[in-house]
C-alpha cells in the first residue's frame, strides 16, 4: 500500500500465446534510491492462478527506481511438458530448434514517485514480451 512517502507496485502476467494468465512465475522485486545507487533486493513472490502477484514487498522510503525480474523459462518448460504429454506424437516447438523460452528472464526497470501506485503487466509469449504501465 502506498503512502505519501513511498510508492507501491503490483504486476500480473498474461500468456498471450494461449490467452490465459501465466501461473507459477517467480517474480523478484528490487529497488534503489537514485540511478547511481546499488540495487536492494526486497524479495519476491510467484504468480497465482490469475497470473497476479498479490504479495510483493513494500518499497522502502526514498525509492526512485524499481526492477521486476520475471523468471519465465521454468513456466514455459512446464507448459511445453503439459503440451507434449497431451500430444505425445506432436512435439512442441517442432521447427524452432529451441525449447522453453527464447527470453528465459524478463527484467523491467522503471521510475517511481512517492504516493503513486504502479501496476506493470507483462504480456508474454515464448518468443517475445511487452510491458506497460497499467492501472
Amino acid at each position: 500500500m502506498s503512502t505519501e512517502t513511498t510508492a507501491s507496485v503490483s504486476t500480473h502476467i498474461l500468456d498471450t500465446s494461449v490467452g490465459r494468465p501465466a501461473r507459477g512465475v517467480a517474480v523478484r522485486l528490487s529497488a534503489r534510491p537514485g540511478r547511481e545507487a546499488d540495487w536492494q533486493a526486497l524479495g519476491g513472490s510467484a504468480t497465482d492462478a490469475d497470473g497476479r502477484c498479490k504479495d510483493l514487498p513494500a518499497l522502502p522510503e526514498g525509492t526512485t527506481h524499481v526492477r521486476l525480474d520475471f523468471a519465465v523459462e521454468a513456466y514455459f518448460e512446464r507448459f511445453e511438458k503439459k503440451q507434449a504429454d497431451a500430444q505425445q506424437d506432436a512435439p512442441a516447438n517442432r521447427d524452432s530448434g529451441t525449447t522453453g523460452a527464447f527470453f528465459p528472464e524478463v527484467t523491467v526497470t522503471f521510475t517511481v514517485v512517492p504516493g503513486e501506485h504502479y501496476h506493470v503487466p507483462l504480456l508474454l509469449t515464448p518468443f517475445g514480451y511487452s510491458v506497460y504501465r497499467g492501472s
